[in-house]
């Protein structure tokens, strides 16, 4: 105890086993180890510039239903339909107490209710049904939105375990969201009898995922620990050290609740002790200990008795909220202090009381990207612009919560497709680098431990030495061969890997020549591609992808959005010079409506009727359909009808989430990349699929990648072509910060290149590699080694170009023919979906190359 003390006084770190010790600490030891954490607390305030100052928030809490899923042994607030007047509060009931509460001067209505119940209950999903819901997040954000409307106080939300998905449907209706981690202790909830036993959302793990999704989201998160619930010493430490990692790592977590357990009468808990005030104390100050001076640690007022000094001295900074209108819904029998005696007993202790919002100050002043630009005005109604604290004052008036009237609209370097050939990109990255993508520490940590330095660096399109080349097969590649030479795309992962480990020389020459064979019987000889353009309508995205060196801030020198008649422009011109095909995709633009994408469908088949539109990635469908509060396939119905024909499969990456979520902060995972691309196959909308590979990756996640690309198109026959796509590292954030390695190398992208062609044999007959991102002698290669197609000319084309690639942003139907000439075979314009181009089509684009170029001014004679 001595020595941890010591160590807690002198603000050294302390591991699991030391803060274990801690929570021990009774009498003098409590008041040594409250010094401590104390200090602590004081240096933090004094960095966020408000020293001495105790922040609460003025709620009014909203059960929108009591109705839960879940069979937790202590919890008094769920019930059953048959104790309620009805299973979901009205929206006039909703609308009655955040009336009251804003008529009060509160400015949060913390919406509470049990998780999912309409997958238990029958009441629940017949309510839904009847008043035209799909399930219960439709009616939280609903009746989020009439709050804002009506009342202007700012909602914050606890509807328990979410998705990612979820998380982006509700994060442009509330400023925050919360839900209590409560313990890690997995025997808690698998052990019959534990209080979470039954209680399929109280999985340990699961919960975890909700705090790190929402983290990834940029969504401002309150979470916290249940103290005294049956978990022992070492696993309440190790709950909070687990909200310690994930604070580090995406910075989401705005406030961490140290609660104590009260029994609760007609529970199966109900004899259980209540956690003492001594060891709340303790708990507390080694939180404040273990999270730091930046976090923000409160205890509810009105279950500390009359402990209000005794927790102050343990290091909180928060009371939470406290509503002078509604009780404790989840703790009936303890009603609130008054805020008058609140402030009293915190000035009798030594600080002075403010009032917050329910978003904490540093995420207010932050802005982008945790605040999205639709609630931004109510919340700003309220803050005071200092301090970010709740305005002096400040009464809620209720304000319109709409999209942007007009979506897209020009703004900045719209002509970068251009300027990036010529003037090149204004800066090497965005001027966010440092918080944008998480804690880099944290990410390094995260990459697969063996894909750390994974294969050697080196430059793109560099040949490999023609010294030490072998001249025979190793035995166990050569058996790979012949296993793949037998049944290609059922070829196990040891011998897949073994055909991906090709040494120069002999065994490249092999692998590719079966690759080509298996070309040339699948698809023939020709080398096909599309006349095409790319329109990358904007760049502001605030996903914080680790890879991608296109995304910017709307402050960036390098940001840009084209507005809607630029980006029809765009599609006539690619028209006039014999395209078939433009393809659309484009940031996150936190202004977008989920309806924007229509917009732009529309538009673009309004001016050029007949060209093939092949828009927006899975990313930006679940984006889309998020902000409309649709599912992705009534989102995908939407597209088809404003005139989308076809989804680029990109987004994809690598399909497994250890990777992913090092290469992006915000994506989307693995299982929704899968469900858009599926949903879109099974409404007779095709999708490419892609793997972009070489950077934190393994040889084993590509097998696997293109193994489950296989079964899928065995499953829905939607895939029109699988491409390749090279990591390219320039100026990608996740190698400059030292983490990716400089992209795959020469005999890397012939292997995989021809390996696709092998697994993928008889399910997707076009392998597509990307002259962008590839030498052109690398090409040459591939393209003898099973590739058939070439993509399109692009006409342009930033996003690689913004990550460094020297390639260049667009190809002449010349150009890309004399690729298929040089690697010995013909070439053949294609459309979209691999059919033969119309003729007037092709002697336009002939006639002009492919290529569109702007029309010099002619200066008159004189």
């Amino acid at each position: 105890m001595n020595r941890a003390l010591r160590r807690a006084r002198d603000a050294v770190t302390l591991d699991a086993a030391e803060a274990e010790v801690l929570l021990h600490a009774r009498g003098a030891d409590l008041d040594r180890l409250c010094e401590a954490a104390g200090r602590v607390r004081d240096a933090g305030l004094d960095a966020a510039g408000r020293p001495g100052v105790i922040t609460y928030s003025r709620k009014v809490f909203v059960p929108l239903t009591r109705l839960c899923r879940d069979r937790c042994h202590y919890c008094t607030f769920a019930t059953v339909p048959g104790r309620l007047p009805a299973p979901y509060l009205t929206p006039d009931e909703v609308l009655e107490t955040a009336r009251a509460g804003a008529a009060a001067g509160c400015k949060e209505a913390l919406f509470t209710l049990g998780d999912r119940p309409e997958d238990r209950w029958p009441a629940a999903r017949d309510w839904l049904d009847a008043h035209g819901y799909d399930d219960t997040l439709s009616y939280v954000r609903a009746m989020a939105i009439r709050v804002l409307e009506e009342t202007g106080l700012l909602p914050h939300l606890n509807p328990g375990v979410l998705t990612w998905t979820d998380l982006q449907r509700l994060k442009p209706v509330a400023p925050s969201m919360g839900m209590m981690l409560e313990t890690t202790a997995t025997r808690l909830f698998s052990e019959r009898g534990g209080p979470h036993h039954g209680s399929p959302d109280k999985d340990p793990a699961v919960r975890l995922r909700v705090l790190e999704d929402a983290g990834r989201s940029n969504v401002p998160f309150t979470t916290g620990i249940l103290v005294g619930i049956g978990e022992t010493h070492a696993e309440r430490i190790d709950a909070l050290r687990e909200i310690r990692r994930i604070s580090r790592a995406y910075g989401g977590i705005q406030e961490v609740i140290v609660q104590n357990f009260r029994a609760k009468p007609d529970t199966a808990m109900r004899a259980a002790p209540d956690t003492g005030p001594a060891e709340l104390a303790a708990t507390v100050a080694v939180a404040r200990l273990l999270l730091g001076p930046g976090a923000r640690i409160q205890a509810p007022p009105n279950l500390v008795g009359e402990e209000y000094a005794l927790l102050l001295r343990a290091g909180i900074d928060d009371w939470g909220g406290v509503s002078p209108v509604t009780g404790d819904h989840v703790n009936p029998e303890r009603p609130w202090p008054l805020i008058d005696e609140l402030a009293a007993r915190t000035a009798d202790a030594g600080f002075t009381l403010r009032e917050r919002l329910t978003v904490h100050p540093e995420y207010l002043r932050r802005g982008e990207p945790w605040l999205d630009p639709r609630i931004a005005p109510h919340v700003a109604a309220l803050a005071d612009p200092v301090t970010g604290l709740a305005a002096e004052g400040a009464r809620p008036a209720g304000l319109p919560w709409q999209e942007p009237e007009t979506p897209l609209v020009a703004a900045g370097r719209t002509d970068l497709f251009a300027a990036v050939d010529t003037e090149g990109r204004a800066t090497d990255r965005r001027a966010d680098f440092d918080s944008v993508y998480g804690d880099w520490a944290a990410v390094a940590r995260a990459v697969p431990p063996e894909a750390r330095g994974a294969g050697p660096a080196g430059t793109e399109g560099r040949a490999p030495a023609s010294a030490g080349r072998p001249r025979r097969l190793r035995p166990e590649f050569a058996a790979a061969l012949r296993a793949a030479e037998a049944d290609p795309a059922g070829l196990p992962a040891g011998p897949a890997l073994t055909l991906l480990g090709a040494g120069a020389g002999a065994e490249i020459e092999a692998l590719a020549a079966l690759a080509d064979a298996l070309r040339a019987d699948a698809v023939g000889d020709e080398v096909t591609y599309v006349v095409t353009r790319n329109i990358n309508f904007t760049n502001v995205c605030y996903t914080g992808c680790r890879f991608c060196a296109f995304a910017q801030r709307r402050t960036d020198a390098d940001a840009y959005t084209l507005s809607l008649e630029q980006i029809g422009e765009r599609a006539e011109q690619a028209w006039s010079v014999g395209a078939s095909e433009v393809c659309l995709q484009g940031g996150i633009h936190p202004d977008l409506p989920g309806s924007a994408y229509f917009d732009i469908a529309a538009e673009i088949k309004r001016r050029t009727p007949g060209l093939h539109l092949h828009a927006f990635s899975p990313m930006e469908v679940v984006n889309g359909a998020a902000r409309m509060d649709l599912s992705v396939r009534e989102w995908l119905q939407g597209a088809r009808e404003a005139g989308v024909d076809s989804l680029p499969g990109t987004a994809a990456e690598i399909l497994d989430d250890q990777v992913r979520w090092v290469l992006t902060k915000g994506k989307l995972p693995a299982a929704q990349w899968i469900e858009v691309v599926t949903t879109a196959h099974s409404l007779g909308m095709p999708t490419t699929a892609t793997m972009m590979y070489g950077h934190v990756d393994t040889p084993r996640h590509w097998v696997d990648h293109l193994k489950l690309i296989g079964r899928l198109q065995e499953e829905t026959g939607g895939f029109t072509e699988f491409v390749l796509l090279p990591f390219v590292h320039t100026n990608s954030p996740v190698y400059l910060a030292g983490i990716a390695r400089s992209g795959p190398t020469v005999l890397e992208n012939r292997a995989v290149h021809a390996l696709a062609r092998v697994l993928l044999h008889g399910r997707i007959g076009n392998i597509q590699t990307s002259w962008v991102k590839l030498a052109r002698q690398s090409v040459l290669d591939v393209l003898r080694g099973g590739v058939n197609d070439l993509g399109g000319t692009l006409m342009e084309e930033t996003i690689s170009r913004m990550a460094g690639s020297s390639q260049g942003s667009h190809k002449s139907v010349t150009d890309l023919e004399a690729l298929a000439r040089d690697a010995g075979r013909p070439a053949r314009m294609r459309t979209t979906a691999y059919g033969v181009v119309d003729a007037e089509r092709e002697a336009v684009a002939r006639a002009h190359d492919g290529v569109w170029r702007p029309r010099r001014a002619v200066l008159p004679l004189v």
